[in-house]
């Protein structure tokens, strides 16, 4: 495909993000509260809709959201994810974009780097915006001698050409929380015990022999400054929940990184709890590079009701923790934490410009 032509794929793509008013718009204080949840556009940018059942789609127009669906590499695998993104879609094109993802199999044959551009070039041509990258890159895959292969590895370099080129993002799920490396009892957030708990080929504590923690978070660094063309978001605060402060060092050094808070809000508050102020002044500094999710998972499994229910609510909490300053609690940790009020302007950004910024969408 010529480059102009993918270009106006893109383009078109981008009109999903475009079609509704800009945030902002509403006169009045500086500071949103709870009963302008609903009438702020916002954009989860990290879900993965894994149904062909439209509950969940219809429950984000209502709450005012656009969904960014991320195909991975998992259960129900790859092909299916994203049969289910493109349908939603196509039944939503006003609210559901998706990401695509490749295949790591066959990684060490002669072939994979032309099969994978070939799948990516295809899947930009149905209407992917982005492109997910997962933690089996250092943490499962293997070269021909058995070693971990890093997401800095040198074959890599022509699949990240081709989106350069292409100005196609690439989210990047690498490495893990660093709780994952600690003993569960030691763990700071209750997702994450649980999380580690029921998947130990993951819990790295486990396997010392495995690319230590900052081993891949060297390799995620060394790759995103190789390819300072390439927009690159790091998925899950970019495995850098633990800290601001060590987020912070990352943003400063990589003006062609932003990061998404799926699944990692809950870090966020508890870093709150015991320092609101450098959160707070955190948000604030670095509001052009922070990308509301929550990496909501939604199939088949639950009834339509309970779910939409339980998303509301989420998104709801969520909204409370960045627009007041009320005093909350969280079932990921004991204690209580107040909401950071942020203004206006900065939220925004996160829950909407950053996105459509960053995932090459028009305001």
């Amino acid at each position: 495909m010529k480059k102009n032509k993918l270009f106006a794929i893109l383009t078109m793509a981008g009109f999903l993000f475009s079609c509704s008013p800009a945030p902002g718009k509403y006169d009045g204080p500086s500071f949103y509260t709870l009963d302008d949840f609903t009438r702020v556009p916002k954009i989860d940018a990290h879900v993965h809709i894994r149904t062909y059942d439209s509950s969940f789609v219809q429950q984000a127009k209502h709450d005012n959201f656009r969904l960014l669906s991320i195909v991975v590499e998992e259960e129900p695998g790859m092909s299916l994810q994203q049969q289910y993104a493109i349908a939603q879609k196509k039944s939503f094109p006003g609210t559901v974009a998706f990401a695509t993802t490749f295949s790591l199999d066959d990684f060490n044959s002669s072939s994979w780097v032309n099969r994978t551009i070939d799948g990516l070039r295809a899947s930009v041509d149905q209407g992917a915006i982005a492109v997910k990258v997962y933690k089996s890159i250092g943490m499962e895959l293997r070269d021909p001698q058995g070693n971990m292969v890093m997401v800095d590895n040198p074959k890599f370099n022509p699949v990240w050409d081709f989106l350069v080129k292409n100005n196609v993002p690439v989210i990047g799920h690498l490495g893990e929380p660093k709780n994952c490396w600690l003993p569960v009892e030691q763990m700071t957030v209750s997702s994450d015990k649980r999380y580690y708990s029921r998947h130990p080929e993951f819990h790295m504590y486990l396997h010392p022999e495995y690319p230590s923690y900052e081993e891949q978070m060297q390799a995620r660094d060394n790759m995103v400054a190789q390819h300072t063309g390439l927009k690159f978001i790091g998925a899950h605060l970019g495995s850098l929940e633990w800290d601001t402060d060590a987020l912070a060092k990352r943003l400063d050094r990589f003006p062609n990184m932003a990061v998404d808070m799926a699944a990692r809000i809950s870090h966020l508050q508890l870093q709150a709890m015991n320092d609101r102020q450098k959160v707070y002044d955190f948000f604030v500094r670095y509001q052009d590079r922070l990308i509301y999710g929550t990496d909501r998972i939604v199939d088949d499994t639950k009834p339509a009701e309970e779910m939409k229910a339980f998303v509301h609510r989420a998104w709801l909490d969520d909204w409370k923790f960045f627009c007041t300053e009320d005093t909350m609690r969280s079932s990921a940790f004991d204690g209580v934490f107040k909401g950071l009020k942020l203004p206006k302007t900065v939220v925004d950004k996160i829950y909407y410009t950053n996105a459509a910024n960053w995932f090459n969408q028009f305001k």
